[in-house]
């Protein structure tokens, strides 16, 4: 089932009070630099960069990004996709917190997990507006060592 955010984002204030509860649920780990996922998440990780003055990169679907990049393929429930992000644009050794809108199977963050990886940093965490606990993300998440924060659970 579809879980529409939209009414959230057209709501100026509602957005404010989600982001603003965003940055503080963000501080529960250390992180120099936020992951913001196609194409929600990076609404989401670019408003928290305001509060953090943090960098941000973007993980993209195939072949959106410009020069090399590293990209990690991933199951759905109605097929498979990919993600990518930039060779070259993480500091190395940096701590990256992953962020998105939306924490279902958990299949696009362990993902995006995995690209942090491959460039040599380190996933700091993961952090979603809305996390569908009966799908087990997290869980997904934790089998592999990331630490999940979210706003709402449902």
């Amino acid at each position: 089932m579809f879980k529409d955010i939209s009414p959230l984002l057209a709501d100026g204030q509602a957005f404010s009070v989600a982001i603003e509860q965003l940055h503080q649920l963000s501080q529960f780990c250390q992180y120099d630099i936020l992951l913001g996922i196609e194409s929600r998440g990076f609404i989401f990780a670019a408003a928290i960069t305001q509060h953090t003055k943090s960098g941000l990169i973007l993980a993209r679907k195939p072949n959106k990004l410009p020069g090399a990049t590293y990209r990690e393929s991933y199951g759905l429930e109605y097929g498979s996709d990919a993600l990518e992000i930039q060779r070259n644009i993480i500091p190395a050794h940096a701590r990256v917190l992953l962020v998105d809108d939306v924490l279902a199977t958990g299949g696009t963050m362990v993902a995006a997990a995995n690209l942090i990886r491959k460039a040599g940093a380190h996933v700091a965490g993961a952090l979603v507006l809305l996390e569908i606990t009966s799908l087990n993300g997290a869980q997904k998440l934790t089998d592999i060592l990331v630490e999940t924060r979210s706003l709402i659970q449902i």
